[in-house]
């Protein structure tokens, strides 16, 4: 089973933090989901990460495409089922079932945007009530710091 991890973004932009936590999961060896609400908005995060730094590239593609099970992240507008780890954008709605059949949900919302934080509250609620793991992270105070955890395994 895995684990919902909250990410509360109130110093860095999206196209900031997304990156960061792409090539982490690159580098744990999971294939990437990214998923968003608008097409719009997934075109708008594949130019960003396309227009990345060369030493830091991150392969990805859009899905839909012909090679979408050979891309190490995809960008995608509802669940593929080819994600070891899914990253909630906008607002993309993750479920209980997609916590457990996961390594790892990260969900990252702007806290500057109230539509964005009620439904990161939302979810919140609906999976630890649900008994998903969770841990809530915040950047308020400039670096990324756990500030509660739900459900964590017993030792």
């Amino acid at each position: 089973m895995g684990a919902a991890y909250f990410y509360h973004l109130t110093q860095n932009p999206l196209e900031h933090a997304l990156p960061l936590l792409l090539e982490k999961a690159l580098q744990a060896g999971w294939r990437v989901e990214v998923r968003a609400n608008d097409e719009q908005r997934l075109t708008w995060l594949d130019e960003k990460l396309w227009l990345g730094p060369e030493d830091n590239f991150l392969p990805h593609g859009l899905a839909g495409g012909a090679h979408d099970d050979c891309q190490p992240i995809l960008l995608s507008l509802k669940p593929t089922g080819l994600a070891d780890c899914t990253v909630s954008v906008d607002g993309a709605l993750i479920t209980q079932y997609e916590v457990e059949a996961s390594e790892r949900i990260c969900i990252i919302f702007n806290g500057l945007d109230e539509q964005q934080l009620n439904v990161a509250r939302q979810q919140w609620k609906s999976l630890t009530e649900a008994g998903c793991q969770s841990q809530y992270w915040s950047e308020e105070s400039g670096y990324w710091q756990k500030k509660m955890e739900k459900n964590a395994p017993s030792a």
